[in-house]
């Protein structure tokens, strides 16, 4: 489905995940999830509808996996089961980009170590 709904269904998965683990594990689950839901967010905002209570309604949906092809119509600015509007994401074109961002995050990440490393070893 398309719309939010593939991304808000990744991010209540992931923050599901993120429940079961105690220790700082659960952190980078917390962050994808959170990044995620920055796509639905600027949907919503760019539809002209109020993103408190849109978002909060969406991610309501989402705890239940049943509802996972729900996500916001851009013309209305309400929530619709994309389903029944026909409205698909390609799954190899989601997938890719989801591993590039994640990897590009990575990457940066190790940068900074890199650097801060240099930092504390001139220091």
């Amino acid at each position: 489905a398309d719309v939010g709904a593939t991304e808000m269904q990744v991010a209540a998965r992931l923050h599901e995940r993120a429940e079961k683990i105690n220790d700082v594990s659960a952190l980078p689950y917390r962050a994808v999830a959170t990044a995620l839901e920055i796509i639905p967010r600027t949907l919503v905002q760019n539809c002209g509808a109020q993103p408190i209570k849109l978002l909060t309604a969406l991610r309501a949906k989402h705890t239940d996996p049943a509802n996972k092809n729900w996500g916001i119509d851009g013309e209305k600015g309400v929530l619709v089961d994309m389903a029944e509007h026909n409205a698909w994401d390609t799954f190899a074109v989601k997938t890719q980009t989801i591993k590039t961002a994640i990897e590009s995050a990575t990457l940066l990440l190790r940068i900074d170590d890199v650097v801060s490393g240099l930092r504390n070893k001139d220091d």
